[in-house]
C-alpha cells in the first residue's frame, strides 16, 4: 500500500506536468498564432508591392500585357513590369481571369505538377476569399490576393506567396524543447516532492511512534509533542492530546469506581457474614441472633439498593434506559417530596419548607423525576443538622422551570464541587460509613442523569459551615421532546454521584 509520502509526491509530479503541457501548448498556440499573422503581413505586403507597381504601370503609354508571338499569341505582362515584379521577394503570380500572365523566379523554379497546383489554387481566390493555402508535394504556401486593378488592362489578381515551413518549425521546434527539458524538471520536482513531503510529514511519524506505545491505560499519563505552530499538525497532536487527556481521565474513573464499589460491597459483606455467623452459634429464638437475623436484613436491603443503583446507572452509559415520558404538574409532585422530607427531619427537628411555587408542567418520566427531587432532598435532611431548615422553590424562567433545594447543613468544601457528582462521593468522607449520615454516594450521580435525560442540568452552590442550595433546570412542556417514549441519553462518564 503506497504511503502518503508517495502518493504526494506522484500526485505533485503529475500536476506539475499537466501544467507544464497546458502551458507549453498555450505557448505554442499563441506563438505560431503570432508567426503566421506576421507571415500573412508580409506576404500581404509584397501583394500590395506588386499591386502598386502594376497600377502605376496602368497610367503609362506602354501597355500593361503584349502578346508573344507564335501561334498561340499569350498575352503576358511587358518585360519592364516583369523586371520589376521579379524584384519582389518570394511567390508571385499575375493572372487574368483564366490564366497567369506572370510568374515569379521562384514560381518558376517549381515543378510543374506544382506550378498547376498554384496557378489552379490562385485562380479559386475571390474578393470574399483572398487568403488561402495551398500544399505542394514539397511545400506548403500561404497565399494572399489583390484584385480589380482599373487602367492595368487584363489584369485581374495578383497573388503573392510564401512558405509557412517557418510556421511548422516553430511547433517542432517548441515540441523538442519540451521533451527535452520536461523529463528533467519532472525529475527534479519529484526529488524535491519526495523531501519536502518526508520533512513535512516527520511530525507524523513521531506521532504514530508516541501513539503506538500508549499500549494500555497505565500510559495515558504521556502525551504528544506539539510545536508552536498552528498548522494542521500543531492541531492534530493538540486533538490527540485531548482525546488521550479524557481517555486517562476515564480509564481513572473506572479504577476508582472499581475501587469504591469493592469497597462499598465488601462492608456490608462482612457484617452480612458476621451477623449470619452470630447467629448460627446463638441458641434458637435467642435475642441475640434475632438482633444478629435484622442486622443482616438491613445490610442486605443496603445491598440490594446499591446494586440497584448501580445496574440504573450502568443501564443509562449504555442508553439502554427508557423514560416513560407525559405531562408532568410539577407542584403536587413537590408538596409530595416536602411532605417526605418533615417526616425524615421530623427526629431532628429540622424545618421543611416550601417558600415558593408556580404552576408549570414540563413533559417528562414522573417516577424519574420524584426520584431526582427526593434523592436532593434527602440529601438536604441527612446533612443539615438539627434544628436546621430545608427549604424547597419552584419557579419559572422563561421557557425553564427551576427547583432547588437549599439547607443550612454542614456545606461542602470550595475544592470539593467539582466532584460533588462523582460517583460514591461523599460530602462527610471522613466520617465513618456506620454514622447516621452514611450512604454509598450514589444518589447525586443518579440525579444528574435523570436531569440530563430530561434536557435539563443540575448545579450546586455551598460554602462550607453555611449550607448547599441544589437547582435543577428543566424545559418547559412547550419545549420538551413530543415523543411519549425514548431511550434516555447516558450521564457523562465522570457523572458524578
Amino acid at each position: 500500500m503506497a504511503s502518503i509520502r508517495s502518493r504526494v509526491t506522484a500526485a505533485y509530479a503529475l500536476a506539475l506536468f499537466g501544467t507544464m503541457l497546458a502551458f507549453a501548448v498555450a505557448l505554442w498556440t499563441a506563438r505560431r498564432a503570432a508567426v503566421l499573422r506576421e507571415l500573412q503581413d508580409r506576404v500581404s505586403m509584397h501583394a500590395d508591392i506588386a499591386h502598386l507597381v502594376l497600377t502605376q504601370a496602368g497610367t503609362q503609354i506602354n501597355p500593361v500585357v503584349i502578346d508573344t508571338t507564335g501561334p498561340q499569341r499569350n498575352p503576358v505582362l511587358q518585360p519592364l513590369l516583369r523586371a520589376r515584379l521579379d524584384a519582389v521577394p518570394e511567390y508571385l503570380v499575375v493572372a487574368d481571369s483564366t490564366r497567369a500572365l506572370y510568374t515569379s523566379a521562384a514560381t518558376r523554379g517549381l515543378a510543374p505538377d506544382d506550378l498547376d497546383a498554384l496557378v489552379r489554387a490562385v485562380m479559386l481566390l475571390t474578393d470574399q476569399r483572398h487568403v488561402a493555402t495551398v500544399t505542394l508535394s514539397s511545400d506548403k504556401l500561404l497565399m494572399v490576393a489583390r484584385f480589380e486593378f482599373g487602367e492595368a488592362g487584363p489584369v485581374r489578381r495578383v497573388v503573392a506567396a510564401s512558405s509557412v515551413a517557418a510556421v511548422d518549425f516553430i511547433g517542432s521546434e517548441q515540441f523538442g524543447v519540451f521533451v527535452l527539458i520536461a523529463p528533467l524538471v519532472i525529475l527534479l520536482s519529484i526529488i524535491m516532492a519526495f523531501l519536502i513531503t518526508g520533512r513535512a510529514l516527520a511530525p507524523v511519524d513521531e506521532i504514530i511512534r508516541e501513539v503506538s506505545a500508549l499500549t494500555d491505560g497505565r500510559s495515558l499519563h504521556r502525551r504528544l509533542p506539539q510545536s508552536e505552530s498552528d498548522d494542521e499538525l500543531a492541531r492534530l497532536a493538540a486533538t490527540l492530546n485531548a482525546m488521550i487527556a479524557r481517555l486517562e481521565q476515564s480509564f481513572s474513573g473506572l479504577r476508582r469506581f472499581t475501587a469504591d464499589a469493592s469497597h462499598e460491597l465488601k462492608t456490608p459483606l462482612t457484617v452480612l457474614r458476621a451477623d449470619i455467623e452470630r447467629a448460627m452459634s446463638a441458641g434458637p429464638r435467642s435475642t441475640e441472633g434475632l438482633v444478629a437475623l435484622e442486622e443482616a436484613l438491613q445490610e442486605t436491603a443496603r445491598m440490594a439498593d446499591l446494586v440497584e443503583s448501580l445496574l440504573t446507572l450502568a443501564r443509562a452509559d449504555e442508553g439502554r434506559f427508557d423514560l416513560h415520558r407525559e405531562p408532568v404538574a410539577l407542584i403536587p409532585l413537590i408538596l409530595d417530596v416536602a411532605e417526605t422530607a418533615q417526616i425524615l427531619g421530623e427526629d431532628a427537628g429540622l424545618k421543611v419548607s416550601v417558600t415558593a411555587l408556580e404552576e408549570v408542567t414540563i413533559l417528562g418520566d414522573p417516577l424519574r423525576l420524584r426520584q431526582l427531587c427526593l434523592n436532593l432532598v434527602t440529601n438536604a435532611v441527612k446533612y443539615t443538622s438539627r434544628g436546621g431548615r430545608v427549604d424547597l422553590t419552584l419557579a419559572r424562567r422563561v421557557d425553564v422551570v427551576e427547583f432547588a433545594v437549599s439547607d443550612t447543613g454542614i456545606g461542602i468544601a470550595g475544592a470539593d464541587l467539582p466532584y460533588v457528582f462523582d460517583r460514591f462521593w461523599r460530602a462527610d468522607r471522613a466520617r465513618s460509613r456506620q454514622s447516621d449520615r452514611g450512604g454509598v454516594g450514589l444518589g447525586l450521580s443518579i440525579s444528574q442523569w435523570i436531569a440530563h435525560a430530561h434536557g435539563g442540568s443540575i448545579t450546586v452552590a455551598s460554602r462550607l459551615g453555611r449550607g448547599s442550595t441544589f437547582t435543577v433546570s428543566l424545559p418547559v412542556a412547550s419545549d420538551a421532546p413530543v415523543e411519549i417514549e425514548e431511550s434516555a441519553a447516558a450521564p457523562p462518564t465522570d457523572g458524578k454521584s
